[in-house]
């Protein structure tokens, strides 16, 4: 099954609803990063995460997440444009904590102390970060948590995977509503009820149904329409170009020894894990760009 996006809107304008089936490219962002099953489910988590909040830009901008907290697994960082890209990474792949209840301990994971950072990217070297306390560290109610205290609007969102036995993910995707003032108390009644009554997004997708299914489900008792639908795909953006950035900041001192010690120069996308190398004749052409002082 395609990784796609679905929006629907109630009829009054002040219910939103998104959806997203992010199956394939979780898998494939865990084939990447080769995740233990604990990190495999903070990424997933992470990245439909990232989709379904870059959903609520405009065409062309994007936005990033990044979980910082003193569990395990460090740093997990994603990113997602609302023309359907994401791509993410997690710091440390293999970390690990005890099950939970006989489930995967998300929470203890990512650790509960730390901060959840958003920033926007609206174009034209524009950049908005916000940061907030990680709330739960569940990655779905922290991101609910940001909407509402940082953007002041109400929102549930739900992001669940499953992993197969074999290790490989089963289902992954999630679901966010957002409700604009004022309230429609009736409308909103309607909407919990049935977000308590919903499956895990993940087993509506094992069933054969798709994220339009669990929209229709959740507002099958408000008027609403649908307003579009966009593939999801996993994708980075680097090049060689941009690595020369990395490269740059290094500084001409020790851009300098590290061409006299190696003769050439190795750059890791952390994204995609896609490495490129700089020859001598490269590096030399780099260093002759970086103002510096002349000694002697």
């Amino acid at each position: 099954m395609t990784d796609i996006l679905e929006r629907v809107i109630s009829e009054s304008g002040r219910f939103f609803g998104i959806a997203c089936n992010t199956t394939a490219l979780v898998s494939r962002a865990c084939k990447m990063h080769d995740v233990g099953p604990l990190a495999a489910v903070a990424l997933g988590r992470a990245l439909t995460g990232a989709a379904l909040l870059a959903a609520l830009l405009k065409d062309g901008q994007s936005l990033q997440l990044k979980f910082e907290g003193n569990g395990p697994l460090g740093k997990i960082i994603t990113e997602a444009g609302y023309d359907g890209w994401v791509r993410g990474y997690i710091a440390n792949p293999h970390g690990d904590v005890p099950l939970k209840k006989g489930s995967v301990d998300v929470a203890s994971g990512i650790g509960r102390a730390g901060f959840l950072t958003v920033t926007k990217d609206i174009g034209h070297n524009k950049k908005y970060p916000g940061t907030i306390q990680l709330y739960t560290s569940e990655v779905g109610e922290d991101l609910a948590y940001y909407l509402s205290t940082s953007e002041q609007t109400p929102s549930a969102i739900a992001l669940t995977m499953m992993i197969n036995r074999d290790a490989s993910i089963g289902a992954s995707g999630g679901f966010l509503i957002q409700s604009l003032p004022p309230a429609e108390e009736n409308s909103l009644s309607h909407i919990e009820k049935e977000i308590n009554r919903l499956p895990s997004p993940a087993q509506f997708f094992l069933d054969g149904k798709n994220p339009g299914d669990i929209l229709s489900t959740l507002f099958k008792n408000v008027p609403h329409r649908k307003t579009g639908q966009s593939k999801l795909f996993y994708s980075c953006s680097c090049s060689k170009t941009k690595m020369e950035s990395a490269l740059l900041s290094l500084g001409y001192d020790d851009l300098l020894q590290l061409l006299q010690k190696e003769g050439k120069a190795e750059v890791h996308c952390q994204f995609c894990r896609d490495t490129y190398t700089f020859n001598k004749h490269e590096i030399k052409a780099i260093l002759a760009t970086i103002p510096h002082k002349k000694t002697g």
